[in-house]
């Protein structure tokens, strides 16, 4: 079990730069990859960015070249930095956790989501 908890979030002007955040909790040693989605209004959630544990990274298209995704030195946390943000990356951004131990699966789990809103 892994509890998530997002922060970070806010209004940006188109342009503008924000950092995300999650703190993990629980059963953290077992985190196999950390991650970030979004969902805008009415429609469905999709990728952002995912990192593993051993640091390969893959993106969106639609943010690659202006997201960053990184995790904290303790492996505990993971960050997405946003830059060039766009009205159309406004949503609600969800922390990702995957769980492994020993290689068998254990499930995947979300954080509650931190609103982020590009507008002039």
């Amino acid at each position: 079990q892994v509890q998530l908890v997002e922060s970070g979030g806010g209004l940006v002007q188109p342009g503008g730069s924000l950092r995300l955040s999650c703190a993990a909790s629980g059963s953290i040693s077992s985190i196999n990859a950390m991650g970030w989605y979004r969902q805008a209004p009415g429609k469905e959630r999709d990728l952002v960015a995912v990192i593993t544990s051993g640091g390969s990274t893959n993106y969106a298209d639609s943010v690659k070249g202006r997201f960053t995704i990184s995790r904290g030195n303790a492996q505990n946390t993971v960050y997405l930095q946003m830059n060039s943000l766009k009205p159309e990356d406004t949503a609600v951004y969800y922390c990702y956790s995957r769980l492994r131990l020993s290689g068998n699966y254990l499930g995947d789990y979300w954080g509650q989501g931190t609103q982020v809103t590009v507008s002039s």
